[in-house]
């Protein structure tokens, strides 16, 4: 299976040709919206830097390899009452369980954890303001147990909204032996991956 980051909290997961899109977005500083075909789009909530697709074009005919699960959650610390609800899913396929968080805004319950869990690729926000914070998405990655963690949602330089933090408030909480910066925004999953932080590039 292949991840690729477009920016944000936006990801295509491909498995047999066939390929999932995850919080198109539109506005981010330094990126364009996100456009192109994908064979299916997933949205955590309906924010336009999360739910854009008024450029995807849905493809037909390929086979689905992914079985999805939704977990509810909510986009603030408050029930939803700032922000809204958000939706976390579990994309599994080649036996491999990936984990999306979408705009996650609080710690989970032990019932959600539980829900979540147990998955091999974890995409967490880490700037916080919008989402839970660095020490908050330690906190939730220690939780599930993630082999593979990729923080997402946080500024770099010029690119992301002003207001969250970059990805070094959240590389800087673990080892330095675990952290992986990669040159490519797009990584290859396998069930035998070492555990790690994997940083991966803006896109080109």
């Amino acid at each position: 299976m292949t991840i690729t980051w477009l920016g944000h909290s936006c990801f295509i997961l491909e498995s047999g040709g066939f390929r999932a899109l995850l919080d198109p977005f539109q506005g981010i500083p330094g990126l364009p919206n996100v456009s192109g075909e994908a064979d299916a789009v997933y949205c955590s909530h309906g924010h336009g830097d999360h739910a854009y697709t008024d450029e995807i074009t849905l493809t037909s005919g390929k086979t689905d390899p992914f079985t999805v699960e939704e977990i509810a959650t909510f986009h603030d610390d408050a029930g939803g009452a700032k922000r809204g609800k958000n939706t976390v899913r579990r994309f599994t396929a080649e036996g491999l369980t990936v984990v999306h968080l979408g705009d996650l805004g609080h710690l989970l319950t032990a019932e959600q954890a539980a829900a979540i869990a147990p998955c091999d690729v974890l995409l967490i926000p880490v700037g916080g303001f919008f989402t839970i914070d660095a020490p908050a998405a330690k906190q939730v990655a220690d939780a599930l147990g993630a082999k593979v963690v990729i923080p997402m949602h946080y500024r770099k330089g010029g690119v992301g909204y002003d207001v969250i933090a970059p990805v070094e408030k959240f590389t800087a909480l673990y080892p330095a032996e675990l952290v992986r910066r990669y040159p490519s925004n797009t990584l290859t999953v396998t069930k035998d991956m070492p555990r790690q932080v994997a940083v991966l590039a803006l896109p080109q």
